[in-house]
């Protein structure tokens, strides 16, 4: 019951972040609020943990933030628990997609996103405009954004530890032959996939996904499935409602997404969804 809930874990896009992808104030209080009653709050997205800081207002605390769909825990600044994909694994991913002409982001840690500078060229038309009329605001946005000012354009790939990859395609005839390609690249290398959006998939650690971020951070603070609830709306949550013991679709969920949760929110993430539901339920 919602009643024993002691952490609360929210998704970001299409949850707590609007189409404009930004936090609202109305929902930082909201989160302060419910954390003064003793609630645990934390973030659960697909988005690297370096990007969360200029998404939020100024003050914007959680108890902690599992990012890259589960590769990477936080609490404050400290890693509480990290995976890596294989410098193996990342050459290969680039070169197929070079190959299939698939826009890709690489994410190191605690540096820029890369997209090497020979696969610049195709990556720049993906975003193209007009914007295809199945891509959501926020994705475009944040694609433009990339390509504008976020990507590292790189002779080659450095380090050795990274969070994910992000594939876009302006076609969903594209991306789902991209998925097919990595279905078949997941016979010789082990690793999982996860969707938000009918246009993206990403690539992490193989039996990695916000589930399994969520149980190592309970872990960390003592809690258990069972006092734990959920927010959000897209695939890559469907772990996490499976796990937790309430889980919860924003309004503007597919039917799919709200068809296996306890609850739907009154409004969507336009709407302040979030901050009106925990309002409801937490504070009255």
């Amino acid at each position: 019951m919602i009643t024993k809930t002691k952490a609360i874990f929210l998704d970001m896009d299409g949850t707590i972040l609007n189409h404009q992808n930004k936090v609202s104030t109305y929902t930082k209080e909201i989160i302060d609020e419910v954390r003064k009653r003793g609630i645990k709050v934390f973030i659960a997205t697909g988005r690297a943990y370096e990007e969360i800081e200029e998404l939020t207002p100024p003050g914007f605390q959680v108890d902690g933030v599992v990012a890259s769909n589960g590769m990477v825990g936080y609490v404050g600044s400290d890693v509480i628990f990290k995976h890596s994909l294989s410098r193996e694994l990342v050459e290969t991913v680039i070169k197929m997609a070079r190959e299939n002409q698939v826009y890709y982001e690489l994410f190191p840690y605690g540096s820029p996103r890369i997209t090497l500078k020979q696969d610049q060229s195709y990556a720049e038309d993906e975003i193209r405009d007009p914007k295809p009329e199945s891509v959501g605001i926020n994705e475009w946005d944040s694609r433009k954004e990339s390509i504008a000012q976020k990507i590292s354009w790189a002779d080659e790939v450095v380090g050795d530890e990274f969070s994910k990859f992000y594939f876009f395609a302006r076609t969903k005839e594209q991306i789902n032959r991209w998925k097919e390609e990595l279905d078949q690249l997941k016979k010789e290398i082990d690793f999982t996939t996860s969707i938000s959006t009918e246009h993206n998939v990403e690539l992490m650690v193989a039996n990695v996904n916000k589930a399994t971020g969520i149980q190592q951070m309970l872990k960390h603070f003592g809690l258990t499935e069972s006092e734990t609830m959920a927010i959000g709306d897209s695939d890559n949550d469907l772990p996490m409602f499976r796990l937790v013991n309430y889980a919860v679709a924003m309004k503007n969920a597919p039917d799919s997404i709200k068809e296996v949760a306890d609850d739907v929110t009154d409004f969507t993430c336009d709407e302040d969804g979030v901050y009106s539901y925990l309002k409801t339920k937490f504070i009255g």
